[in-house]
């Protein structure tokens, strides 16, 4: 399968599983309203954060080291070992230290947290199982399978009155189901690892565990330090805001997630023309949604923020901050992809280093001192930070070029379409007087209006876009056609 094919493969299946969360989302902030999302956000950021050391990087070491396609039976066992006895120690921790824990979030959940750790481990080593074994696009439809299964269970639960109680055990009956189909895709074998395979798994984990932190960093520090310092009514508003930004960034995830293994066979190799190449292509396209989404953000964020009720409107004074730094960070992790890629995680670990000081320093002092605006400013800068690093320690070994242009077409176009949404937006305001009883739909009808006017530009300004298009398509298109294989 071409990659851009699998990337396609994957975008679609985690945009029908974003779709499935976005209005299972929406029902559970009408129904039980921001605080209690706050809640809820909070314990999942907190079990993200316990997740880092039960993994200490072992998830992206078990990839790195299955892709290259020399005992990955045996690693995915020495990694399943180390990370079972991990989860232990950490799931006992939570339960001595239960009331901090309650105390922490608000809600008696430490029992919930416990459940959750031990669900993710499964989950956990099902996924690196698969994109080690270059199954990219069995993970993404699985990935969107467990996102539907969370979300009518969540809504099921809540329904019948169990609220956040019922929220936090959907989630987790979700991941479990799902990841006991994956494993039945992966199929591996029973190989008693030796010493060597978790010494070869530490011998990468050692640097990559930086880079789980990263992630974690990015999604939920400034949730944690809102914890500390805000209403959860306020935490849940930004959680929204924040998931709308991340929902823009499922195509670079898409990308990264293909080409990680591309790159660690490519590096087996010593193929640097390809690696080079594949680099350039992520940075051309990791912007290819969240540079217009951007644009669309600005103009339409407090109408889009309200569909989730109307006490959510004032998250638009963050979300185009976030929709920033996601931007700023979706490129930071192709480079840091391509240095995981080429075997390189003592650099990645480096950038990764100098993104999560500043963003723990960032928000502690910011989110203390101006609120909560103040932790979208403090994700947006650290990603900025992670970029710049990045790019300095990625340069230096992959001598890649800045797709300066293509990033440029794609700014046109999303500048361009920003003038008719907001046209749209003003015109449908002044004359139309039942747009305050249907929002949602005068949203949706300006945002499908922006996707096709924004696309259809690029398309007809960029070459190379129209190339790769034609690239991956099933069918061929003579005159758009060339000899690449995006």
């Amino acid at each position: 399968m071409r990659l851009g094919q699998t990337s396609v493969v994957y975008l679609v299946s985690k945009f029908g599983g974003s779709i499935l969360g976005f209005f299972a989302t929406i029902y559970f902030t009408r129904t039980l309203g921001e605080e209690i999302y706050g809640f809820y956000a909070v314990t999942l950021a907190l079990v993200s954060w316990l997740g880092i050391v039960k993994s200490v990087g072992f998830g992206q070491a078990i990839v790195k080291r299955m892709s290259e396609e020399e005992e990955p039976d045996a690693f995915l066992a020495a990694g399943t070992a180390v990370k079972t006895a991990l989860t232990l120690v950490v799931a006992l921790g939570v339960l001595v230290f239960r009331g901090q824990v309650n105390a922490y979030v608000g809600q008696p959940v430490a029992e919930f947290v416990v459940l959750l750790l031990v669900v993710s481990i499964l989950s956990g080593l099902v996924n690196s199982a698969l994109k080690g074994s270059h199954r990219v696009h069995v993970y993404a439809p699985l990935s969107t399978a467990k996102q539907g299964i969370q979300s009518v269970v969540m809504v099921g639960l809540v329904y019948v009155g169990w609220e956040l109680s019922g929220m936090l055990l959907g989630h987790a009956i979700g991941a479990a189901l799902i990841a006991a189909v994956g494993l039945w895709f992966v199929k591996p074998a029973f190989v008693v690892p030796r010493w060597r395979h978790v010494a070869s798994l530490f011998e990468f984990a050692k640097f990559s565990w930086l880079g789980s932190m990263q992630k974690k960093t990015f999604s939920d520090m400034d949730i944690l330090v809102l914890g500390l310092f805000v209403p959860s009514g306020l935490t849940g508003i930004y959680a929204v805001a924040y998931a709308l930004s991340e929902f823009l960034d499922i195509f670079s995830n898409a990308i990264r997630n293909t080409l990680f293994p591309e790159l660690s066979k490519r590096a087996a190799d010593d193929d640097d023309d390809m690696i080079r190449m594949l680099t350039n292509d992520a940075l051309s396209y990791a912007g290819l949604f969240l540079i217009p989404g951007i644009v669309g953000g600005t103009i339409l964020g407090d109408r889009l923020l309200r569909i989730y009720g109307d006490g959510f409107a004032v998250g638009a004074r963050v979300l185009p901050i976030l929709l920033v730094g996601v931007l700023a960070y979706s490129y930071a992790k192709q480079l840091l992809n391509t240095l995981n890629g080429i075997d390189r995680p003592d650099l990645a670990f480096r950038a990764n280093a100098a993104f999560i000081g500043s963003n723990l320093v960032l928000n502690l002092v910011l989110v203390y001192s101006i609120g909560w605006v103040g932790a979208a400013i403090a994700t947006a800068t650290s990603a900025g930070v992670g970029l710049l690093f990045g790019f300095y320690y990625t340069r230096q070994h992959v001598s890649f070029t800045i797709p300066t242009g293509e990033i440029a077409r794609q700014w046109v176009a999303a500048l361009l379409m920003g003038g008719v949404v907001y046209a749209a937006r003003y015109l449908g305001e002044a004359n139309w007087a039942w747009i305050a009883d249907y929002n949602a739909v005068f949203v949706v009808g300006l945002v499908g209006l922006g996707a096709v006017v924004y696309f259809a530009i690029l398309f007809g300004i960029s070459t190379e876009f129209r190339t790769t298009v034609a690239n991956n398509l099933p069918f061929e298109i003579p005159l758009l056609r060339d000899h690449g294989d995006r």
